[in-house]
């Protein structure tokens, strides 16, 4: 219980608002693609990126590459293959019916009505195609006809398919309770094994029936039959009821209607409440799930130092950082994301004792602080002065025979340096670089920089960083 409560109350709130925003997103998905071979597909990668974390957990490196690549390649598919059931699923009048409205909100279609309208066209063997679309797109398979937009009635109806009606040759296209178009041409089917009764109609039915989910009706003419093609199957519907049937089991209206509506209330609340679950498990995967530890050699970095005092030394240059999180995050972590920062703004000249705690760590989310060594750093600090000091040419090596050095002169004979105070009081004179003296022949100049004894000094900016050395050469005959 004691670890329980722990955890929770380890749980930030920027937890809580990244499981709630993906777990509403992967809700959508649900709610938008729902009956939909996307819908499938996209549950078939989930399953294998499911495989390639736990081949990754397990440490099989190429079963894990292969499971990456397919999941890469499948999204793809995806996207190429099911682009129209994609785009009539988010072609939207507004941005929120995506995010917020749920799918089963339609206009019921008027099943007695198209019962009652189709049945008497065959009666009166007046030949009709009316096509009720499913959930996938058919704008690619079907060339557009005549827009209509007209409310379904039987009078409607029958005037679209009556013989003298210039439209009446194409198909009907029925959306929600209205005709949305009119003598649409539809694909002809290939198949070899139907009827040979099967007119132009019935292989136009039979194509759009291959390609898309939608309900193709089809009334004969010739012999006064009601045919209906969805998927592979034409069947010959005698009845009514039975056509009636079919319709509602096609546009998903129950008998019980009300009873249907809240079965599908509580299906999207178990999906919700399932998607909430499923984010948390993986981000639960992630960030803290399946713990292990790692350890990371970091530089300690100073910050805030007063420019009157200088960093002399300090008892470590890095610490030793143990992290806590879960195997696959840990593998990807970099040591440059971790960093160890002391503030030097209240030091004082001298040691300074500081305490590494988790306040001074900084370290990517979803991991924990489990151990520092060492957890105690001594920084000795010194007042930083300013020293003028005399300069003096270091000649190397020997004369040539019959040359003597008379006198040097520097220019300027003394420069200012800037450091610790304990570093510069040791410190009476400066050199030059080196000046071979077997070089010399006569008597001329030299310009050379200054040898600085520490790290830890520096020239003032007004000082030079070269002087001249003017030299006088005699013979000694």
């Amino acid at each position: 219980m004691h670890k329980f409560l722990t955890f929770v109350s380890s749980i930030r709130w920027q937890d809580i608002l990244d499981i709630t925003f993906n777990g509403y997103i992967l809700f959508r998905l649900y709610a938008l693609f729902r009956g939909t071979d996307t819908f499938r597909v996209l549950i078939g990668i989930a399953f294998l990126w499911l495989m390639q974390r736990m081949a990754v957990s397990m440490g099989l490196i190429l079963t894990s590459w292969m499971m990456e690549g397919i999941t890469a390649v499948a999204a793809i598919i995806v996207i190429v293959v099911f682009r129209n059931e994609i785009r009539s699923v988010f072609r939207a009048r507004n941005i929120w019916s995506i995010l917020w409205g749920l799918p089963h909100k339609h206009t019921r279609t008027p099943v007695e009505i198209i019962s009652k309208s189709v049945y008497a066209l065959a009666q009166q063997r007046i030949g009709a195609l009316i096509v009720l679309p499913g959930r996938k797109d058919m704008e690619e398979v079907v060339q557009k006809g005549i827009p209509w937009d007209g409310h379904i009635s039987t009078q409607m109806i029958k005037s679209i398919f009556w013989p003298n009606n210039p439209v009446h040759d194409g198909a009907a296209i029925v959306r929600g309770d209205r005709v949305a178009e009119v003598s649409a041409i539809l694909p002809l089917s290939q198949r070899r094994d139907l009827p040979l009764v099967y007119g132009t109609r019935h292989r136009a039915a039979a194509g759009l029936a291959e390609l898309t989910d939608a309900l193709i009706i089809v009334v004969s003419e010739e012999r006064g039959t009601v045919t209906i093609a969805k998927g592979s199957e034409l069947r010959t519907i005698h009845t009514e009821k039975d056509f009636k049937l079919v319709l509602r089991r096609h546009l998903g209206i129950r008998e019980d209607q009300a009873g249907y509506l809240k079965k599908r209330r509580i299906e999207l609340s178990a999906a919700a409440v399932s998607s909430l679950l499923i984010v948390f498990l993986v981000w639960f995967s992630i960030s803290r799930g399946f713990d292990a530890i790692k350890s990371f050699d970091i530089p300690i970095e100073y910050a805030n130092l007063s420019p009157k005092l200088e960093l002399l030394s300090s008892s470590v240059t890095s610490v030793r950082v143990y992290v806590t999180g879960s195997g696959a995050l840990l593998r990807s972590i970099r040591p440059e994301q971790i960093r160890v920062r002391l503030d030097l703004g209240k030091a004082v000249a001298g040691t300074n004792d500081y305490a590494i705690t988790e306040d001074h760590l900084s370290i990517p989310p979803g991991l924990s602080l489990k151990e520092i060594r060492p957890m105690v750093v001594d920084v000795t600090l010194d007042e930083r002065i300013r020293k003028v000091l005399p300069v003096q040419a270091d000649w190397v090596g020997k004369l040539p025979a019959g040359l003597i050095l008379v006198r040097a002169r520097i220019t300027p004979p003394e420069v200012e340096v800037t450091g610790p105070r304990t570093v510069l009081d040791d410190i009476k004179t400066l050199y030059t670089t080196p000046i071979p003296l077997n070089n010399i022949t006569d008597s001329g100049t030299t310009k050379t920089g200054v040898v600085l004894p520490s790290a830890l000094l520096t020239l003032s900016p007004k000082s030079q960083e070269k002087v001249e050395v003017a030299y006088e050469a005699g013979r000694t005959d």
